[in-house]
Protein backbone atom coordinates (compact mmCIF):
# COMPACT_ATOMS: atom_id res chain seq x y z
CA UNK A 1 0.00 0.00 0.00
CA UNK A 2 1.43 3.70 -1.09
CA UNK A 3 1.74 6.42 1.27
CA UNK A 4 -1.16 7.91 -0.69
CA UNK A 5 -3.73 5.09 -0.51
CA UNK A 6 -3.14 5.17 3.05
CA UNK A 7 -3.87 8.63 3.47
CA UNK A 8 -6.27 9.59 6.50
CA UNK A 9 -9.04 11.87 5.11
CA UNK A 10 -9.77 12.36 8.73
CA UNK A 11 -6.29 13.68 9.90
CA UNK A 12 -5.60 15.60 6.69
CA UNK A 13 -8.39 17.80 7.39
CA UNK A 14 -8.19 18.14 11.03
CA UNK A 15 -8.06 22.16 11.82
CA UNK A 16 -8.56 21.79 15.51
CA UNK A 17 -4.94 20.56 16.34
CA UNK A 18 -3.07 23.14 14.06
CA UNK A 19 -5.30 26.07 15.80
CA UNK A 20 -4.82 24.65 19.34
CA UNK A 21 -0.97 25.21 17.94
CA UNK A 22 -1.12 28.51 17.36
CA UNK A 23 -2.87 29.86 20.30
CA UNK A 24 -0.21 27.79 22.46
CA UNK A 25 2.17 29.72 20.79
CA UNK A 26 0.20 32.87 21.01
CA UNK A 27 0.28 32.76 24.69
CA UNK A 28 3.86 31.66 25.46
CA UNK A 29 2.49 28.35 26.88
CA UNK A 30 5.91 26.71 26.44
CA UNK A 31 7.94 29.67 28.06
CA UNK A 32 5.65 29.76 30.85
CA UNK A 33 5.72 26.40 31.79
CA UNK A 34 10.49 26.86 30.85
CA UNK A 35 9.95 28.99 33.68
CA UNK A 36 8.42 27.32 36.48
CA UNK A 37 4.91 27.63 35.63
CA UNK A 38 3.10 24.35 35.02
CA UNK A 39 0.30 23.95 36.95
CA UNK A 40 -3.14 24.78 34.87
CA UNK A 41 -4.17 27.29 37.55
CA UNK A 42 -0.83 29.36 37.57
CA UNK A 43 -0.42 28.82 33.77
CA UNK A 44 -3.80 30.29 33.28
CA UNK A 45 -3.27 33.42 34.93
CA UNK A 46 -0.31 33.66 33.61
CA UNK A 47 -0.96 33.82 30.20
CA UNK A 48 -4.21 35.85 31.16
CA UNK A 49 -6.73 33.56 29.90
CA UNK A 50 -9.20 31.25 30.93
CA UNK A 51 -8.44 28.15 32.72
CA UNK A 52 -10.76 25.67 31.65
CA UNK A 53 -10.62 26.38 28.31
CA UNK A 54 -6.55 26.16 28.39
CA UNK A 55 -7.01 22.90 29.93
CA UNK A 56 -8.37 21.36 27.40
CA UNK A 57 -6.44 22.97 24.27
CA UNK A 58 -3.52 21.59 26.37
CA UNK A 59 -4.99 17.95 27.00
CA UNK A 60 -6.08 17.86 23.42
CA UNK A 61 -2.08 18.54 22.57
CA UNK A 62 -0.99 16.05 24.88
CA UNK A 63 -2.59 13.78 23.12
CA UNK A 64 -1.37 14.84 19.62
CA UNK A 65 2.24 14.80 20.88
CA UNK A 66 2.53 18.32 21.81
CA UNK A 67 3.40 18.78 25.79
CA UNK A 68 3.20 15.85 28.60
CA UNK A 69 1.02 15.98 31.29
CA UNK A 70 2.95 13.97 34.09
CA UNK A 71 0.37 14.67 37.17
CA UNK A 72 -3.60 15.99 36.64
CA UNK A 73 -3.67 19.40 35.76
CA UNK A 74 0.09 19.50 35.53
CA UNK A 75 2.12 20.06 32.01
CA UNK A 76 5.41 19.86 30.95
CA UNK A 77 7.84 20.00 27.89
CA UNK A 78 8.33 17.36 25.70
CA UNK A 79 10.78 17.61 22.59
CA UNK A 80 8.27 18.53 20.28
CA UNK A 81 7.38 21.73 22.67
CA UNK A 82 10.36 22.51 23.20
CA UNK A 83 10.62 23.69 19.61
CA UNK A 84 7.42 26.60 20.67
CA UNK A 85 10.31 28.32 22.14
CA UNK A 86 12.14 29.01 19.23
CA UNK A 87 12.14 32.54 18.11
CA UNK A 88 11.53 32.24 14.46
CA UNK A 89 8.97 29.00 15.42
CA UNK A 90 7.15 31.32 17.67
CA UNK A 91 7.00 33.70 14.82
CA UNK A 92 5.99 31.72 12.42
CA UNK A 93 2.83 30.83 14.94
CA UNK A 94 1.65 33.68 16.98
CA UNK A 95 -1.83 34.63 16.25
CA UNK A 96 -1.06 38.48 17.30
CA UNK A 97 2.07 38.65 14.73
CA UNK A 98 1.88 38.40 11.45
CA UNK A 99 1.84 34.22 12.19
CA UNK A 100 -2.24 35.18 12.21
CA UNK A 101 -2.10 36.46 8.83
CA UNK A 102 -0.34 33.62 7.44
CA UNK A 103 -2.89 31.52 9.77
CA UNK A 104 -6.19 33.15 8.78
CA UNK A 105 -5.12 33.30 5.52
CA UNK A 106 -5.81 30.35 4.79
CA UNK A 107 -9.62 31.32 5.08
CA UNK A 108 -9.47 33.02 1.54
CA UNK A 109 -7.55 29.69 -0.41
CA UNK A 110 -11.15 29.36 -2.35
CA UNK A 111 -10.85 32.55 -3.88
CA UNK A 112 -7.85 32.27 -4.81
CA UNK A 113 -8.94 28.79 -6.56
CA UNK A 114 -11.93 30.20 -8.24
CA UNK A 115 -10.58 32.98 -9.43
CA UNK A 116 -6.71 32.32 -9.68
CA UNK A 117 -6.29 35.75 -7.74
CA UNK A 118 -5.71 36.42 -4.31
CA UNK A 119 -8.64 36.58 -1.69
CA UNK A 120 -6.25 38.10 1.19
CA UNK A 121 -8.28 41.73 1.06
CA UNK A 122 -12.06 39.39 1.92
CA UNK A 123 -10.24 38.43 5.55
CA UNK A 124 -8.67 41.47 6.33
CA UNK A 125 -9.79 44.00 4.08
CA UNK A 126 -7.07 45.22 2.25
CA UNK A 127 -4.18 43.43 -0.30
CA UNK A 128 -1.40 42.11 1.33
CA UNK A 129 1.34 44.80 0.94
CA UNK A 130 -1.07 47.30 1.97
CA UNK A 131 -2.39 45.91 4.91
CA UNK A 132 1.17 45.90 6.41
CA UNK A 133 1.23 49.42 5.79
CA UNK A 134 -1.95 50.11 8.06
CA UNK A 135 -0.12 47.80 10.91
CA UNK A 136 3.48 48.18 11.63
CA UNK A 137 3.42 46.61 14.19
CA UNK A 138 2.21 43.16 11.68
CA UNK A 139 4.85 44.97 9.25
CA UNK A 140 7.74 44.86 12.28
CA UNK A 141 6.99 41.15 12.70
CA UNK A 142 7.31 40.33 9.09
CA UNK A 143 10.17 41.75 8.73
CA UNK A 144 11.57 39.78 11.65
CA UNK A 145 10.10 36.71 10.63
CA UNK A 146 12.00 37.07 6.50
CA UNK A 147 15.41 38.37 8.47
CA UNK A 148 17.78 36.97 10.30
CA UNK A 149 15.45 35.99 13.61
CA UNK A 150 13.46 34.17 11.69
CA UNK A 151 16.11 32.47 9.15
CA UNK A 152 19.16 32.78 10.42
CA UNK A 153 22.31 34.92 9.22
CA UNK A 154 22.05 34.78 5.82
CA UNK A 155 24.84 32.58 3.10
CA UNK A 156 26.07 35.62 1.07
CA UNK A 157 27.75 33.36 -1.41
CA UNK A 158 25.72 34.18 -4.03
CA UNK A 159 27.40 34.29 -7.36
CA UNK A 160 27.25 31.20 -9.46
CA UNK A 161 30.19 32.25 -12.20
CA UNK A 162 32.96 34.83 -12.40
CA UNK A 163 33.60 35.43 -9.11
CA UNK A 164 33.66 38.37 -6.86
CA UNK A 165 37.04 40.27 -8.22
CA UNK A 166 35.11 42.22 -10.49
CA UNK A 167 32.13 42.96 -8.45
CA UNK A 168 32.20 46.55 -6.60
CA UNK A 169 28.87 47.64 -6.37
CA UNK A 170 25.90 45.51 -5.14
CA UNK A 171 22.16 46.76 -4.90
CA UNK A 172 19.91 44.25 -3.56
CA UNK A 173 16.46 45.01 -4.66
CA UNK A 174 13.60 44.43 -1.72
CA UNK A 175 16.36 43.13 0.58
CA UNK A 176 14.08 44.13 3.16
CA UNK A 177 16.61 45.45 6.34
CA UNK A 178 19.47 44.82 5.00
CA UNK A 179 21.25 41.52 6.27
CA UNK A 180 22.02 39.74 3.29
CA UNK A 181 23.94 42.98 2.39
CA UNK A 182 25.37 43.49 5.29
CA UNK A 183 26.89 39.61 4.89
CA UNK A 184 28.23 40.60 1.78
CA UNK A 185 30.04 43.75 2.44
CA UNK A 186 31.52 42.29 5.61
CA UNK A 187 33.05 39.68 3.93
CA UNK A 188 33.96 41.90 0.91
CA UNK A 189 35.69 45.43 2.63
CA UNK A 190 36.20 47.01 -1.15
CA UNK A 191 32.53 46.53 -2.42
CA UNK A 192 29.69 49.05 -2.05
CA UNK A 193 26.09 48.37 -1.83
CA UNK A 194 22.53 49.83 -1.71
CA UNK A 195 19.63 48.72 -0.14
CA UNK A 196 16.31 49.16 -2.16
CA UNK A 197 12.84 48.66 -0.19
CA UNK A 198 10.09 50.34 1.04
CA UNK A 199 10.74 53.12 3.10
CA UNK A 200 9.41 51.97 6.63
CA UNK A 201 11.55 48.89 5.86
CA UNK A 202 15.10 50.63 5.33
CA UNK A 203 14.48 52.81 7.83
CA UNK A 204 15.13 50.02 10.15
CA UNK A 205 18.29 48.85 8.71
CA UNK A 206 20.59 51.07 10.13
CA UNK A 207 21.28 48.99 13.64
CA UNK A 208 21.83 46.05 11.02
CA UNK A 209 24.69 48.30 8.57
CA UNK A 210 26.24 49.51 12.08
CA UNK A 211 26.45 46.06 13.36
CA UNK A 212 28.13 44.41 10.45
CA UNK A 213 30.45 47.11 10.75
CA UNK A 214 29.72 48.51 7.04
CA UNK A 215 27.62 51.63 7.33
CA UNK A 216 29.95 53.44 5.82
CA UNK A 217 29.86 51.26 2.67
CA UNK A 218 25.83 51.01 2.69
CA UNK A 219 23.07 53.20 1.33
CA UNK A 220 19.22 52.77 1.20
CA UNK A 221 17.03 53.83 -0.83
CA UNK A 222 13.38 54.16 0.72
CA UNK A 223 11.38 53.18 -2.52
CA UNK A 224 9.35 50.58 -4.75
CA UNK A 225 11.14 48.46 -6.65
CA UNK A 226 8.73 48.53 -9.40
CA UNK A 227 10.17 51.94 -9.67
CA UNK A 228 13.25 52.99 -11.73
CA UNK A 229 16.41 51.30 -9.93
CA UNK A 230 19.52 52.56 -9.13
CA UNK A 231 21.82 52.16 -12.60
CA UNK A 232 25.36 50.82 -13.66
CA UNK A 233 25.89 48.31 -10.47
CA UNK A 234 27.79 45.16 -10.76
CA UNK A 235 25.41 43.04 -8.74
CA UNK A 236 21.53 43.12 -8.76
CA UNK A 237 20.26 40.55 -5.95
CA UNK A 238 16.44 39.52 -5.62
CA UNK A 239 16.46 37.36 -2.63
CA UNK A 240 12.91 35.83 -1.97
CA UNK A 241 10.97 38.53 -3.36
CA UNK A 242 9.66 37.06 -7.09
CA UNK A 243 7.56 34.15 -5.54
CA UNK A 244 5.33 37.05 -3.60
CA UNK A 245 4.25 38.36 -6.72
CA UNK A 246 2.26 37.13 -10.12
CA UNK A 247 3.58 36.73 -13.55
CA UNK A 248 2.84 40.22 -14.58
CA UNK A 249 4.51 41.92 -10.99
CA UNK A 250 7.21 39.70 -11.24
CA UNK A 251 7.80 40.32 -14.68
CA UNK A 252 7.93 44.03 -14.17
CA UNK A 253 10.18 43.83 -11.06
CA UNK A 254 13.03 42.07 -13.76
CA UNK A 255 12.75 44.93 -16.76
CA UNK A 256 13.00 47.25 -13.60
CA UNK A 257 16.30 45.04 -13.02
CA UNK A 258 17.50 44.56 -16.56
CA UNK A 259 16.97 48.38 -17.05
CA UNK A 260 19.78 49.47 -14.40
CA UNK A 261 22.07 46.60 -15.09
CA UNK A 262 22.45 47.02 -18.64
CA UNK A 263 25.01 47.11 -20.36
CA UNK A 264 27.39 44.58 -17.96
CA UNK A 265 25.57 44.54 -14.28
CA UNK A 266 24.38 40.70 -13.31
CA UNK A 267 21.20 39.82 -11.46
CA UNK A 268 20.97 37.03 -9.20
CA UNK A 269 17.46 35.34 -8.03
CA UNK A 270 17.88 33.81 -4.97
CA UNK A 271 14.37 31.50 -3.91
CA UNK A 272 11.55 31.58 -5.81
CA UNK A 273 12.84 29.56 -8.65
CA UNK A 274 13.24 25.38 -8.34
CA UNK A 275 14.24 22.66 -10.74
CA UNK A 276 11.93 20.34 -9.43
CA UNK A 277 8.41 20.93 -11.25
CA UNK A 278 6.59 19.81 -7.66
CA UNK A 279 7.70 22.39 -5.75
CA UNK A 280 5.03 25.20 -4.43
CA UNK A 281 4.08 27.37 -1.96
CA UNK A 282 0.65 27.91 -1.66
CA UNK A 283 1.17 29.85 1.27
CA UNK A 284 1.94 32.98 -1.34
CA UNK A 285 -0.87 31.77 -3.13
CA UNK A 286 -3.30 32.70 -0.63
CA UNK A 287 -1.31 36.25 0.80
CA UNK A 288 0.01 38.01 -2.08
CA UNK A 289 -1.49 35.41 -5.19
CA UNK A 290 2.68 34.83 -5.93
CA UNK A 291 4.43 31.72 -6.66
CA UNK A 292 6.85 29.63 -7.17
CA UNK A 293 8.32 28.60 -10.93
CA UNK A 294 10.25 26.10 -12.62
CA UNK A 295 13.19 27.29 -14.43
CA UNK A 296 11.62 26.94 -17.74
CA UNK A 297 8.87 29.40 -16.43
CA UNK A 298 11.37 31.72 -14.99
CA UNK A 299 13.92 31.48 -18.22
CA UNK A 300 10.19 32.89 -20.30
CA UNK A 301 9.68 35.48 -17.96
CA UNK A 302 13.34 36.64 -17.72
CA UNK A 303 13.71 36.67 -20.99
CA UNK A 304 10.13 39.00 -21.21
CA UNK A 305 11.41 41.28 -18.75
CA UNK A 306 15.30 41.54 -21.66
CA UNK A 307 17.25 39.14 -19.51
CA UNK A 308 18.57 35.96 -20.67
CA UNK A 309 19.80 32.89 -17.58
CA UNK A 310 23.17 32.63 -18.00
CA UNK A 311 23.20 29.84 -14.92
CA UNK A 312 21.10 27.80 -12.59
CA UNK A 313 21.96 25.46 -10.11
CA UNK A 314 22.10 24.35 -6.16
CA UNK A 315 24.61 25.84 -4.31
CA UNK A 316 26.27 24.28 -1.33
CA UNK A 317 23.84 25.57 0.99
CA UNK A 318 20.68 23.66 -0.38
CA UNK A 319 19.74 27.20 -2.25
CA UNK A 320 18.75 27.01 -5.81
CA UNK A 321 20.18 30.55 -7.54
CA UNK A 322 19.78 31.47 -10.92
CA UNK A 323 21.94 34.41 -12.87
CA UNK A 324 20.88 36.59 -15.20
CA UNK A 325 22.60 38.79 -17.94
CA UNK A 326 20.52 42.03 -19.53
CA UNK A 327 20.21 41.06 -23.30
Amino acid sequence: MTEQDSADLTALSDLCTPWCVHVAATLRIADHIAAGTTDIDNLAAAAGCDRDSLHRVLRHLVGKGLFEQPAPGRFALNEAAQGLLDPPQHLGLDLDGFGGRMAYAWGSLLTAVRTGKTGYDEVFGRPFWADLDAHPDIAASFDALMGPLGHGTPDPEVLLSGGWESVRTVVDVGGGTGALLAEILRGRPEAHGTLVDLPRTVARSGETFRAAGVAERATTIGQSFFDRLPAGADLYLLKSVLSDWPDREAAAILSRCAEAARPAGRVVVIGGVSPDPGADDLLMMVLVGGKERTVDEFRVLAGEAGLEVSAAERQPSGRFVVECRPT
